[in-house]
């Protein structure tokens, strides 16, 4: 059969050859397909699109959707055991911190166990009485009574079987808002005793006691007494060896047989019954009584110094000797209570020296009378806390005498 022409449809016709080229010269205004292009990698010198980071701020909807995966998180490491020197030096914490609480509740059981057994002494005199005053005044007495020493006490300590209760010391200490001052007011000052008299000022503790003694004093000085503090024939000697000693410094070589004194000259380390006959002594230099209130001062200055040294509180014997030896020698006003004998001990050690005034009232003779117009003014600048106005003139350490 013979072949018949080929028919491929209208597409493949003369007047659809030209899409495909055939038969036609090429028209340039012709419509040509496209080639689609394929995408290239960007050149280095093309702009790129970066990230977009969301605002602070920025509401969740406001932020770019696309953000950057977490870095993964690292299971938790195991410390393991704590080493052998970890678990050494916290078990040395603990045992050191148990110490230190051992330590203070003994610091503050001792003290408070003494002080159950100190004296409390009835002192404030009924009747007029000076108004208080600023800062606060202690009243110091030296009782010379030997009714607590047993007969070989008296014999070491030199101290005679005299009888009676008359005061060896007595001493005003005032504190405020200038320098502390610390006056002894010789024990044959002729004063004023109510009810009895002139006659020697240490007859009024024989006469009437702790209450007779305060009301003589603040009637002859004008100056109120806040508290009372006493102290026993031997507690200079007790409280002393409690210690470990004081320093004394003699001008020159003492020895005075009634009150068992033989010193050399210069500065020294005493003991207590050393101390207790220095401070004692009457007989060895020219002022008799005058010299030996200013070596009470100086004795109990330096009894103060060592019961507030740290070594007092850091050596465990010498704070239980300390505080055993108040209650035997001491006595405390009725009121005064363990802080405030501390404030008392604290305030003596700053007496001497550039830290305060010490002296003694100022005298007109050896009688002993004190001066008509130099004592009331010492008196005055006490009463007002006017310390840092006393001058040299108005206190001395011999009261103007020799």
């Amino acid at each position: 059969m013979p072949d018949r022409p080929r028919n491929d449809g209208p597409e493949d016709g003369p007047e659809y050859q030209w899409l495909y080229g055939k038969g036609q010269q090429e028209d340039p205004q012709a419509t040509r397909p496209v080639r689609k292009q394929q995408p290239t990698a960007p050149r280095g010198d093309e702009t790129r699109v970066m990230r977009t980071q969301p605002r602070p701020g920025a509401r969740p909807d406001q932020r770019a959707t696309a953000r950057p995966t977490p870095p993964p998180v690292a299971p938790p490491v195991d410390p393991g055991p704590p080493s052998r020197g970890r678990r050494r030096f916290r078990f040395r914490a603990r045992y050191v911190f148990l110490l230190l609480l051992l330590w203070l509740a003994y610091l503050v059981i001792v003290p408070v166990v003494a002080w159950n057994r100190v004296d409390e002494v009835s002192w404030e005199p009924k009747g007029d009485r000076p108004a208080e005053q600023p800062g606060t005044t202690y009243l110091l007495v030296g009782s010379d009574s030997r009714a607590d020493l047993s007969e070989e006490e008296r014999k070491e300590l030199s101290t005679g079987d005299a009888s009676g209760g008359r005061t060896d010391t007595i001493m005003l200490l005032h504190t405020g808002s200038g320098p502390n001052v610390l006056v002894s007011l010789p024990r044959d000052s002729i004063v004023d005793i109510p009810g009895h008299g002139e006659t020697k000022i240490n007859a009024a503790y024989a006469f009437g006691g702790a209450k007779l003694l305060v009301q003589t004093i603040e009637q002859a000085t004008g100056i109120r007494v806040d508290d009372y503090v006493e102290i026993g024939m031997g507690g200079v000697a007790g409280v002393v060896d409690a210690v470990g000693g004081i320093e004394v410094c003699p001008k020159q070589d003492m020895k005075d047989k009634l009150a068992g004194l033989n010193i050399k000259k210069g500065c020294q380390e005493v003991d207590g019954t050393t101390a207790l006959a220095y401070a004692r002594s009457r007989h060895a230099s020219a002022t008799g009584d005058i010299d030996r209130v200013r070596r009470q001062r100086e004795v109990v200055a330096a009894v103060g110094s060592q019961v507030l040294s740290p070594w007092t509180v850091i050596n465990p014997v010498t704070y239980y000797r300390l505080n055993n030896a108040i209650p035997d020698f001491f006595s405390f006003g009725e009121g005064m209570g363990p802080v405030r004998s501390a404030m008392w001990a604290m305030a003596m050690t700053r007496v001497d020296g550039d830290k305060g005034l010490t002296c003694v009232v100022p005298l007109q003779d050896l009688a002993v009378h004190w001066d008509p117009d130099l004592a009331p003014q010492l008196f005055e600048k006490i009463a007002d806390d006017k310390t840092d106005e006393i001058t040299k003139k108005l206190c001395s350490p011999t009261g103007g005498i020799g």
